[in-house]
């Protein structure tokens, strides 16, 4: 029989066995690679160099994508920008408007209005011969022409407005 000093001999002489081959396994390997080292190391320069280019064609890419994907956050965000924009200016457009109204300062629609009351009027006072006379002075006329106006109903509808005497101011 087998005692137990023979199986840890054997299992020791295993071991050391194992270990010589290990170690002879790594000078071939030393030896083999000095013999073909220079070929071994132009072939992992070859693909240290294709990798290389792999992975700098694979981040243009990826940053030809994002370039693209930024530029159309841009033109979105400028659209959107544009619209809010539009939207202030109707807002800024429609105070300055109500603000006029409210010193009585007359509108484009109102400047319009009275333009073509005139225009009528105009016509009116060359139809008659020129309110009576060659000789009438321009207040004549002026008077004429109001209290015509005022037998006839207004074009536009009348807003309140804010009198001034003689000398501009408000009263």
């Amino acid at each position: 029989m087998a005692t137990a000093d023979d199986d840890s001999n054997k299992a020791s002489d295993r071991i050391k066995d194992s270990a010589q081959q290990i170690w002879l396994a790594g000078l071939g390997a030393f030896a083999k690679m000095q013999q073909e080292g220079s070929k071994a190391f132009e072939a992992l320069v070859k693909d240290g160099a294709g990798m290389q280019k792999k992975t700098q064609q694979a981040a243009e890419e990826t940053l030809a994508q994002a370039q693209q994907r930024m530029a159309g956050f841009a033109s979105e965000f400028g659209t959107k920008a544009a619209g809010q924009w539009g939207k202030l200016e109707n807002i800024f457009e429609e105070r300055v408007a109500r603000a006029l109204e409210k010193l009585g300062v007359p509108s484009a629609a109102d400047v319009a209005a009275l333009q073509a009351r005139i225009d009528t009027l105009e016509a009116q006072l060359k139809h008659r011969g020129g309110a009576g006379s060659e000789t009438a002075t321009p207040a004549k006329t002026a008077r004429a022409a109001r209290k015509t106006a005022a037998r006839k109903a207004p074009v536009a509808p009348a807003k309140k407005t804010v009198r001034r005497n003689k000398s501009g101011n408000a009263g």
